[in-house]
């Protein structure tokens, strides 16, 4: 666990020095992937509302393909169990415990499809260093025994591959990662 933490600290600061605002087209991988992936109209996809130099995929809304997704952020209740509800990009917004926004009004949580999920460092077997509250991982693990076609997305620069991250068996890997560079 020692590692991990010092691999936080490299990597949130990393991240805080060479931030940089995406455009658009930065979505149009995962665009193309749900257009070939996914027939329906009705897309659950879970973001979350980037914070500390994360990448900004509130830039979604700019796109299109919005309009044929329902967008669903995570909401932490009792207990820190994760869960996610409906969002629209101008809906009222609280501040929670952890000082991450969160849905004011929420009724039903909502299971996603796709979930783009946030991530300090990231390596090539698509695993994923995060905070270290265990937030995704515990949902996930939860998660994917009763529902395994759920789409998993890291999002990151470029700049925040790792070569080969320390990893335990509650770490939930990943589907792919989404940089500036592309969909891997």
């Amino acid at each position: 666990m020692h590692k991990k933490e010092g691999l936080r600290k490299k990597y949130f600061s990393k991240r805080r020095r060479n931030y940089f605002d995406i455009n658009i087209n930065f979505f149009d991988p995962l665009i193309n992937l749900i257009n070939k992936r996914y027939k329906k109209k009705n897309i659950n996809l879970s973001i979350y509302y980037p914070s500390s130099y994360e990448v900004n995929v509130l830039k979604i809304f700019e796109t299109k393909i919005i309009r044929n997704l329902t967008v669903l952020l995570p909401v932490i209740k009792n207990k820190n169990i994760m869960l996610f509800h409906k969002w629209k990009k101008n809906d009222v917004l609280n501040v929670n415990k952890f000082g991450m926004l969160e849905p004011a009004i929420f009724l039903n949580p909502v299971y996603p499809n796709i979930m783009l999920v946030p991530l300090l460092a990231y390596d090539n077997k698509k695993n994923r260093l995060g905070y270290g509250g265990g937030f995704y991982d515990r949902y996930l693990n939860k998660y994917l025994k009763s529902y395994n076609n759920v789409l998993t997305i890291g999002i990151a620069f470029s700049f925040q591959k790792h070569k080969n991250l320390p990893v335990n068996k509650k770490d939930v890997k990943l589907n792919h990662i989404l940089t500036e560079k592309g969909l891997y």
